[in-house]
């Protein structure tokens, strides 16, 4: 059951990030995005090189997940991201918030599920190898 819910929750978050950041991408080329995107979190992009810095690493996040490749890099990658998605619709637009829950979930999920590879980051004084 476990694993099951491990790969449900990767390939999750994987076809999210994918959509997200191809429709993304649809925006940065001035076309109309196929998903509708929040004004909110659209204002918050002022400068086009955020939007496609974090379009990029949502397509390639979300390919590694679909993948099965390198999984607590994408991991380490999107927590941040996704902790920035889930304060902008708890506080600024709460049109998605239920999404914003549950990629918190997913990858919360994920991350428990991974925590032996992120184990080494909670050292106070880690030895060079």
């Amino acid at each position: 059951m476990a694993e099951k819910l491990k790969h449900i929750s990767r390939l999750l978050l994987g076809i999210i990030f994918l959509v997200a950041g191809i429709n993304g991408y649809f925006v940065i080329f001035g076309l109309e995005p196929f998903i509708a995107t929040s004004p909110e979190a659209m204002a918050l992009f002022e400068f086009k090189y955020l939007l496609i810095v974090e379009k990029s690493l949502e397509i390639i996040c979300g390919t590694l997940l679909l993948t099965n490749q390198f999984v607590p890099l994408a991991i380490a990658i999107l927590a941040p991201i996704v902790v920035n998605i889930f304060l902008l619709h708890l506080f600024l637009d709460h049109s998605l918030l239920l999404l914003a829950v549950l990629l918190v979930l997913a990858l919360g999920y994920l991350l428990f599920s991974y925590r032996k590879n992120f184990i080494g980051i909670f050292e106070r004084k880690p030895k060079p190898s």
